[in-house]
Formats: structure tokens, sequence, C-alpha cells
């Protein structure tokens, strides 16, 4: 197995970091080029990466997101945000029509490439020997941080990246059987019992955090209407109507 793959495939997410320990400006700086290498659609690049290590902001996101005090506690938060802003500037400049608000294929592709950009960091965060976790909990107060952040019309947080030095090791927490995501070809419907087995090897796991069997967890979370406040923020951002 080649160094790559075996950083891939041991792949964890930490959550309690050093609070003292600085990651040093040459390797924020080799995360950065490596996370703006990633793939996009037609080169668009069509995300931005705000790089908050003040304090006092951190102090806010975790205020609203208190069960994600790693926000602070890490050496460095990347909020990686869909940017449709650039492209709306562009058409401005050729003096054409910008209707992204009529369909949700723009939104679709920004929000794949700030994830691929995302992706990337993540990747070459644990290749220096670095912990992340990502932090999707964002999109709950996508509003209030959009105003913190002064982001602009047309462009709306996607996913938050803590990376800094773990404190406590972390399992590699076990995946869902290969024969219930991996297809060949075409579709082809899995064995329930796949996931019940699934479902108690995570019990056996025992994840401190968690309160809900597997199915239950997602059972429940479905089970209720969307959030809304992502909606009508993206109407604010006149990304949809």
């Amino acid at each position: 197995m080649n160094e790559t793959i075996n950083l891939l495939k041991n792949h964890r997410s930490y959550r309690d970091f050093d609070e003292n320990y600085v990651i040093p400006d040459e390797e924020l700086q080799e995360i950065l080029d490596a996370s703006r290498q990633a793939p996009s659609w037609m080169n668009g690049q069509m995300y931005s990466i705000i790089v908050i290590r003040d304090k006092k902001i951190r102090e806010q996101l975790v205020a609203w997101n208190p069960g994600n005090y790693h926000m602070l506690k890490s050496s460095v938060f990347l909020l990686f945000v869909a940017d449709l802003k650039r492209t709306q500037q562009v058409a401005e400049k050729y003096q054409v029509d910008y209707p992204v608000d009529e369909g949700l294929n723009p939104l679709i592709i920004a929000t794949t490439d700030a994830n691929l950009a995302m992706q990337n960091a993540i990747v070459a965060s644990e290749s220096l020997g670095l912990g992340i976790v990502p932090v999707g909990s964002v999109r709950n107060h996508i509003e209030e941080i959009s105003e913190l952040l002064n982001l602009p019309d047309y462009v709306y947080p996607v996913s938050g990246l803590s990376i800094g030095k773990p404190l406590v090791d972390m399992q590699v927490k076990p995946r869902l059987p290969q024969a219930t995501v991996v297809h060949y070809d075409t579709y082809q419907p899995y064995d329930e019992q796949l996931i019940e087995d699934y479902e108690k090897t995570m019990v056996k796991f025992a994840e401190a955090r968690e309160t809900k069997t597997w199915t239950k967890k997602f059972a429940d979370y479905f089970g209720t209407k969307p959030a809304e406040n992502v909606d009508r923020y993206l109407r604010k951002q006149k990304l949809i109507k």
C-alpha cells in the first residue's frame, strides 16, 4: 500500500486540540496551496477559503455552535464558501444575464468545488501530522456567520474545517460495508441485513458523543422538515427564487 492510500484509509476526525500549538506559516501555506489545486468544474474554482485565526471571531462561532468548541481550540479554522460572486462580476463585465437563481445546478457546481477544495486541505493537513474535523454545523447559523464575515451576495458557507495538533488519539471509525455503497455498472438494491450488521458494529465502536444508534439518528434527522434558514439565506443571496 502506498503512502497516500494508507493516509486516506486511516483518516479520523479529532475534536481535542492543543490550544497552545501554532501551525507554522509555511505549513498553513502548503495546506492552502494544496487546497487551491483541487479539481473544479471547468476550472471555475467557484469557492473561497476564509482563514480564521482571530480569537474573538472564533469565540463567536463557538457561542453559536457550543458543541464544536474545537473551532476555538484548534490552531486555525478554515471556512469554505461556495462563491458565485466572481462569475457574477464576469457577467457584469460582458453585460450578459446571470440567471443562477433559476436552477439548482449552479449551487451544486459551487458546493462541489468548495468540498473538493476542503478535501484537499484535509489530506494535506493529515500528511503534515495534523488533526482535522469538518464542521457542517456552520450552516445552522448561516445568516449570522455571513454577516460576521461580510460575505457578499452570491456566496454561501458550505463547511468549516478545524486544524490543529491533536491531544487525544482517535480510532479509525468503521464505514458501511462496501456492498451498500459501491455499485458496478448499475445501481443494485442492498441487503438491509448489511445495515443492521453495521449498526451492531457502530454500537460496539461506542463513540462517546453518539446518543442514538446509526439508523435512529438519521431516521430522526430526515423525519423532520429541513431547516428553513438555509433556503431563506440562499434567497437573500440571490441564489434561489
